[in-house]
């Protein structure tokens, strides 16, 4: 929503509506989202809030977090190929999966080129923003395949790697 979100080639910042309430429970939710680096999935979040207040339930995590995306203080990523996973840092920032592990990773708006101005040429939407999920085979899975391959085995999974494209503004244009 927030992250992924751009107009006009610029990143759209909404300020975070604050909830009626900040409950004690909707605070720890928010607080350990935004300590977790991995992009938790509600179960998993559900697991470590548990363990500071016992009483918690998974539908009391979920109504927390279905706020906390609504007003704007966290992400819901709806990840193609996947359980929905959520993000505490609602600062401009795209994601990357690894497609063999499923691990998803904070990709710095730096450190991606050739995207920062896209057009929708035809539609009949209005449109207001956009998001972009990008795949690819992390550190870890690479490393584990560079072993495996040294022993003469594939890795489970491994796939192909992709062709590089790089496309210019002049190219978009046409």
């Amino acid at each position: 929503m927030f992250c992924c979100t751009a107009l006009h080639g610029v990143f759209v910042m909404m300020v975070p509506a604050i909830p009626k309430r900040m409950t004690r429970q909707r605070r720890l939710v928010l607080d350990e989202l935004k300590r977790l680096k991995n992009h938790p999935s509600a179960d998993y979040l559900f697991g470590v809030v548990r363990q500071k207040m016992p009483n918690i339930s998974l539908g009391t995590v979920y109504r927390n977090l279905d706020v906390l995306v609504n007003t704007g203080l966290a992400l819901r990523l709806d990840l193609a190929g996947g359980q929905c996973r959520y993000d505490g840092d609602i600062s401009p920032h795209y994601h990357i999966r690894c497609v063999l592990c499923g691990d998803l990773d904070d990709l710095p708006v730096s450190a991606v080129a050739g995207i920062d101005n896209p057009r929708v040429l035809e539609s009949n939407y209005a449109v207001m923003g956009w998001r972009m999920e990008f795949d690819g085979v992390c550190p870890a899975c690479r490393n584990k395949t560079d072993e495996d391959s040294g022993n003469g085995k594939e890795a489970p999974g491994m796939i192909a790697p992709f062709p590089r494209v790089i496309v210019t503004d002049t190219e978009l244009e046409d």
